[in-house]
């Protein structure tokens, strides 16, 4: 029998496809396994002894394994990993959720990033709820980050209109700005970055986009306007990199220009590539 999971990232952060589970002996006799049984398991190695009264699954990855030896709970980042959210930033650091009277079982050096919350005590083996996760990555990493994983969760249906009036109760100007932003088509974190980093403009921008003869773009800009959003696990090979030149002609016959940016240049470029689509719709003429 495998333990019952009381516990719980994707693209640029890249999601964690491993165990999350994080279990305490009071959620492991709910589930059946006894004190007897648990012994046995541990000392088979089907469980593991994370601290005193925390266990983790054997394959659990490194940033649960921290968590569960840290004290405290899931978070942040982290958390937005566990749930297969786009995560954009690459920071590998695990976020720990902790609450008053709590305190870390950690060395000084773990390196483990705290975030303080001021709500009761959750279980080890729980997570704060995603608009929590949310709030937590903005207070960590900024609207940005925030305004990414927001669409990324409403593109997978995660949070509901609750979850939405919560965070909006307990927003900043910045939050609610993103909040009125977000959509739920954006089928990556990059196209979300693109269209909050070009709001300024007021152009029309359009994400997952049906164009006749060309298919389904990444993002269509005032009309005319292609921008594709390459991830670095895409477009790979000469048979892909054909099939990409054959769309692009295929747009351009039906007057599109077509601009092509992968990860780096849309997150650590971004001068020159909103350099190129002012200078794109300028040649082309914006609407």
């Amino acid at each position: 029998m495998t333990p019952a999971a009381g516990a719980i990232g994707r693209h640029g952060g890249g999601m964690c496809t491993r165990s999350p589970a994080i279990f305490t002996p009071a959620a492991l006799r709910r589930a059946g396994v006894g004190d007897a049984d648990l012994r046995r398991r541990v000392d088979a190695g089907a469980l593991v002894r994370a601290r005193r009264g925390v266990y983790t699954a054997p394959d659990a990855c490194s940033s649960v394994r921290d968590v569960a030896a840290h004290g405290g709970r899931i978070a942040c980042i982290t958390a937005a990993r566990h749930l297969g959210l786009w995560v954009l930033t690459r920071d590998e650091r695990t976020h720990v959720s902790m609450c008053d009277g709590q305190r870390s079982y950690h060395p000084d050096t773990c390196g483990c990033v705290e975030h303080w919350e001021g709500e009761a005590r959750g279980a080890p083996d729980t997570a704060p709820s995603l608009p929590r996760i949310l709030r937590q990555i903005y207070r960590c990493r900024g609207v940005e980050e925030f305004f990414v994983v927001l669409e990324s969760a409403l593109r997978q249906g995660l949070i509901n209109a609750h979850g939405l009036r919560w965070l909006r109760a307990h927003s900043t100007h910045a939050m609610r700005e993103a909040l009125a932003l977000a959509r739920h088509d954006a089928d990556s974190g990059l196209e979300s970055l693109l269209r909050w980093r070009l709001r300024r403009f007021g152009w029309t921008v359009q994400t997952q986009r049906q164009i006749a003869a060309v298919g389904r773009v990444d993002t269509l800009i005032a009309d005319r306007l292609i921008v594709e959003a390459d991830g670095v696990e895409n477009h790979e090979g000469d048979r892909l990199r054909h099939k990409d030149l054959v769309r692009d002609a295929n747009a351009a016959a039906w007057g599109y220009l077509t601009l092509r940016f992968d990860y780096a240049m849309i997150v650590h470029d971004w001068e020159l590539v909103e350099s190129a689509i002012l200078g794109a719709l300028g040649i082309l003429g914006s609407r």
